[in-house]
């Protein structure tokens, strides 16, 4: 399956709630306030969110008046225009170290899928022939480091690991330490995802920053939200709460295959200025793909029958 069939695939769901609803609006209509104003309601409720459907319909409107449009069914290319400029400053480039090893911080609140993301990611990396380590930065639960560990077994890769409890700033120094001496090029760390206490995460995130930078030029390289695509303007909401707790640089949105609220990956770029670096399409091992704006805006505009 190609990649761009790949994101048909997995935003079916979420085309459904956008194009399945816009396309039997749109059928037979011609241009009237009262079609824009229903293409508001359908954006709104597939999570698209208030200020962001409303830009997109009248980005849509403005160019329905410079191409002299005058029927409804012609503006499914105008909408998938409109989406792709809405994502324009979204970067899915991943940031790497100019020497020595790479290190990505993974944060998130618990049960977004964070610590398979890691595993999904490590099993990447090792396929393009990189050697990657995982640091088990969770230590709060014993659970998220067994898991990250069973994670490391499956994708071909070590684990650094302290008991439940330990310093997470510890682990990633001697995950750094451990990439050093074995070449790797890649170390990804979990973290724990309790945010409802908040000064003692903030704490936590800013002592691993810290030590990551002394030890390694610019690391973190990147901070990457993790969320669940399922939980709609949660996943707004959240991103808007780590974003005062630690510089988050980009997005992974988990499980998009499982929901119709694929709509709120436009709100999280345009309105949080947030880049999504990472899409989950699927529950495979190799479902997790780089985010394309113009595939997104296609695999959710475009009919099924084309």
């Amino acid at each position: 399956m190609g990649l761009f069939d790949k994101f048909r695939k997995g935003l079916e769901k979420s085309r459904e709630a956008v194009f399945g609803r816009l396309g039997r609006l749109f059928q037979g209509r011609k241009l009237d306030e009262s079609l824009y104003e229903e293409m508001e309601e359908v954006l709104i409720s597939a999570d698209v969110g208030v200020e962001t459907s409303l830009w997109l319909v009248e980005r849509v409107r403005r160019l329905a008046r410079e191409q002299r449009v005058t029927e409804a069914e012609q503006l499914t290319p105008l909408l998938q225009q409109a989406m792709e400029e809405a994502l324009a400053e979204n970067d899915p480039a991943m940031r790497t170290a100019a020497s020595g090893p790479t290190l990505y911080l993974f944060v998130g609140v618990n049960g977004v899928g964070k610590t398979t993301t890691i595993g999904k990611l490590a099993h990447r990396y090792m396929q393009e022939g990189k050697k990657v380590l995982l640091a088990a930065g969770d230590t709060f639960r014993a659970a998220a480091i067994d898991q990250l560990v069973a994670w490391g077994e499956r994708a071909g890769c070590d684990v650094v690991r302290h008991v439940q409890g330990a310093d997470p700033a510890a682990v990633v120094y001697d995950a750094m330490m451990a990439a050093k001496s074995r070449g790797a090029d890649i170390i990804l760390c979990d973290t724990a995802g309790r945010l409802h206490n908040k000064a003692n995460l903030m704490a936590e995130l800013a002592k691993i920053r810290k030590v990551a930078a002394r030890e390694l030029p610019d690391a973190p390289h990147e901070v990457l939200l993790v969320v669940d695509g399922t939980t709609g303007q949660n996943a707004i909401q959240q991103a808007q709460a780590f974003k005062e707790v630690v510089q988050v640089t980009g997005l992974v949105v988990t499980k998009l295959d499982g929901t119709a609220k694929g709509g709120v990956v436009l709100p999280i770029v345009r309105e949080q200025g947030i880049s999504v670096k990472w899409v989950g399409l699927g529950e495979g091992l190799d479902d997790l793909e780089p985010f394309s704006a113009e595939w997104f805006a296609e695999a959710i505009c475009r009919p099924d029958h084309v």
